[in-house]
């Protein structure tokens, strides 16, 4: 997996164009990177970039967009509506794929080294990167802001981590750090700017003391007021979307809002937002509302409407979804045609072979039981099967999605293997390195098609609920896919024994053989109660 870190520097300028094309513009120089979103506000005048890179050229983008920005911003004529200390006033580094948070806090030491010795600039560390509790939070760094900070600076308990312990008028300071991935989220109140603080204060988990906390956890809000959308905002930065999300913070505004006799009018995300956290207001509102929504974009469209993230610019997915916007499928086996795919299978190559190919097919045995559950969704002389169905399709979409992901995870498992056995050999340490990655190449190699087995498993049951209530019409594709499971479940249950006579670890492979076993098994006494549910209707519609 490659590595990706995401940077998400907030710079103290929203309003020039040419000064945030400009920085903009250093981002993209730097090879290996890629510029994902400009986002500038000009009540906070303050622009959000957001890029992702390799941990060494991530660093490399940040070091020459807060170099442009020294140039191009002067602090001492800035105002605005957002908290600042500096030109470049925060850049964090946050784990995408494949790296650690201790990676990433390596990340801001090197980017905070450099912007101290090189352009002698204060710079400040934050979050995982502080290891001092009384300047670990961005609120304790940026108290007394800009203004204050020629006094603050001075004080020993205040000295910068890299740079010179003096103000630099122009520049102010810079605060980097690491951290979870951070949602920057305004919920619209057609209200005052005190009315939005009210709110902002009963929800954030400071409150407005220690003795008057508020109400979510891993929350910090402000409010303040938009004069070119003649609107107020809750202002929120969400820490941790997983404890506290968008959905849970735009329900709470609201119910605030309904005693306050004020009206929200939408929300706003600024900058991205991970996948997993617009999927999780979908699945708050699907549950709430009782609603049959499995697909993902659908979702995706559902929690934009509920939230109401285009009532002030238009929210596009594709455009503001870290995923999407990072998604590069062009060599995945699943983003190629059938025709495609069977060539590459049938090409002098050991891989994509029989694991995929289980793969693939318990992904079309899972998909025709969630055809036929479809079909039966939804129509008058079927409804009163409608909790069944129900219940049937979200779990065969879960299990097709994810055998669908198998497919190239199954060839990747091989390839890693392949590429332990070609490391060198020459001397003893070489030989226990090459066995040892060996040894966990075969182990994933085996793990691999035991998951495409267990996964498979987790269909059978919403396959016999469609047996025995899909459509009968159907009857037959419903029997197509039950033998394209247990085919998956037999393919797989191949590539696990062909795998166990060379891995070392006998505990291990005494394990695997039992379950596969037990799962083989249940798939192929399954087929044959699915067989007889079928066999025993009659065109019974």
């Amino acid at each position: 997996m490659p590595k990706i870190v995401e940077c998400v520097p907030n710079f103290s300028e929203g309003r020039d164009p040419a000064a945030i094309e400009a920085i903009a513009e250093a981002v993209r120089s730097v090879p290996g990177v890629r510029l994902l979103s400009v986002d500038p506000g000009e009540s906070t005048n303050r622009t959000v970039f957001t890029f992702v890179g390799t941990p060494e050229s991530i660093v490399e983008a940040a070091f020459q967009a807060a170099k442009r920005g020294y140039e191009l911003i002067d602090m001492q004529r800035h105002s605005g509506e957002h908290p600042r200390l500096g030109a470049a006033d925060v850049v964090p580094f946050v784990p995408v794929a494949g790296v650690t948070m201790e990676e990433c806090v390596a990340c801001a030491h090197e980017f905070g080294r450099r912007v101290g010795e090189e352009l002698g600039v204060p710079v400040y560390l934050y979050e995982e990167a502080q290891q001092q509790g009384h300047r670990k939070s961005m609120r304790q760094i940026r108290s007394g802001e800009y203004e204050g900070l020629a006094e603050k600076i001075t004080k020993p308990e205040w000295k910068p981590d890299y740079g010179p312990a003096e103000f630099v008028p122009r520049s102010g300071a810079t605060v980097t750090g690491a951290r979870f991935f951070l949602i920057a989220y305004n919920v619209n109140l057609l209200g005052t700017k005190n009315q939005a603080h009210r709110i902002a204060l009963n929800l954030r988990e400071q409150g407005r003391g220690p003795d008057q906390p508020g109400r979510l956890k891993a929350l910090k809000g402000i409010g303040w007021y938009l004069d070119q959308y003649e609107l107020a905002q809750v202002s929120v930065n969400l820490d941790n979307y997983r404890i506290t999300g968008p959905h849970e913070v735009f329900e709470e505004v609201k119910k605030d809002a309904e005693e306050l006799n004020v009206a929200v009018v939408g929300s706003e995300v600024v900058g991205l937002l991970p996948l997993e956290a617009i999927v999780a207001a979908a699945d708050y509102y699907i549950e709430r509302e009782n609603l049959l929504i499995t697909d993902e974009r659908a979702k995706v469209r559902l929690a934009v409407e509920r939230l109401g993230l285009s009532s002030i610019t238009p929210f596009v997915p594709d455009e503001r979804i870290i995923e999407y916007m990072i998604r590069d499928d062009g060599d995945k086996l699943v983003d190629q045609t059938v025709t495609q795919f069977v060539s590459s299978v049938a090409a002098r190559t050991t891989a994509p072979g029989g694991g995929s190919v289980a793969a693939a097919m318990g992904a079309m045995g899972a998909a025709l039981g969630a055809m036929v559950g479809w079909l039966t969704y939804g129509k008058r002389k079927f409804e009163h099967l409608d909790r069944e169905v129900r219940s049937a399709i979200p779990p065969l979409e879960e299990v097709r999605k994810e055998l669908t992901a198998m497919v190239d995870r199954d060839t990747d498992a091989f390839n890693d293997y392949i590429a332990a056995m070609g490391m060198p050999r020459e001397t003893p340490e070489q030989q226990a390195a090459r066995n040892e990655a060996i040894q966990a190449g075969l182990k994933n190699a085996t793990q691999t098609p035991l998951d495409i087995m267990r996964l498979a498993d987790q269909a059978w049951e919403s396959v016999k609920t469609v047996a025995r209530v899909g459509q009968y019409s159907s009857s037959s594709d419903v029997l197509v896919g039950a033998k394209a499971l247990e085919a998956a479940v037999y393919g797989a249950h191949k590539n696990v024994l062909i795998n166990l006579p060379s891995v070392e670890d006998s505990a291990f492979s005494e394990e695997v053989t039992l379950e596969a076993e037990e799962i083989l098994a249940r798939a192929q006494g399954s087929l044959q109660e699915i067989e007889g549910i079928i066999g025993q209707r009659t065109g019974d519609e």
